[in-house]
């Protein structure tokens, strides 16, 4: 079992507790995430997901929050796919929310001079492209789900896309120009998101999940 892209570790824990008997290997791209990774006792490796080929002897591929990241993820999974020997099992989960006020909004205030931080105006398929590209397996489920946070506080929205979706723009800005776009982002999210009288907020965030074996 290989968790793809594993961050932190918190997933590939979750799978070894789950599958105690399972080998399950785990890299990711970034070495402060495979340090972390270990630092949870996770023998994490560093490698690229773009290059990344499963072994003959794989048995379950995961990846979790990853591929929407990777502009040619759709061929990468169709190669992994090709890979895999009869009878593994492929799952992966993207965020399906970049036609929502967050994400468009987020684009909005960045204007065209941050227009290259953005890897893609739609980084994920649709769930009927996922189910197509997974068509010739045995078996290919796909669906969406849309989970509805309730958030605290007075920026709840932007602290959530602050470590998500504004990661790129944060890393291309300076510490004032930073400062400066938060500034703009923070009440135009606050109207697309109103608080609630008991002062929470309701988050909707949609998920596009699937899971095939070859």
């Amino acid at each position: 079992m290989v968790d793809v892209g594993c961050g932190p570790g918190n997933l590939t824990v979750s799978l070894s507790s789950r599958w105690p008997s399972a080998v399950v290997e785990a890299f990711d791209s970034s070495p402060e995430m495979v340090e972390a990774a270990r630092a949870a006792g996770v023998d994490a490796q560093v490698d690229d997901v773009t290059t990344w080929e499963p072994l003959p002897d794989t048995d379950v591929v995961v990846s979790n929050a990853v591929l929407q990241w990777v502009a040619s993820h759709p061929s990468i999974v169709s190669k992994w796919v090709a890979a895999l020997p009869s009878g593994a099992w492929l799952a992966f989960q993207v965020p399906g929310n970049y036609a929502d006020p967050s994400h468009r909004l987020i684009r909005e205030v960045a204007g065209a001079s941050l227009e290259h931080v953005f890897r893609a105006e739609k980084p994920v398929l649709d769930p009927v492209e996922y189910a197509d590209l997974l068509g010739d397996c045995s078996v290919a489920d796909v669906w969406e789900t849309t989970y509805v946070q309730r958030l605290s506080g007075p920026d709840p929205v932007l602290e959530w896309v602050t470590g998500t979706a504004l990661r790129p723009v944060r890393a291309a800005l300076s510490s004032a120009d930073w400062e400066a776009y938060v500034a703009e982002l923070a009440p135009r999210l606050r109207e697309a998101y109103p608080q609630r009288a008991d002062g929470t907020t309701w988050f909707p965030f949609r998920r596009i999940f699937a899971v095939a074996q070859v």
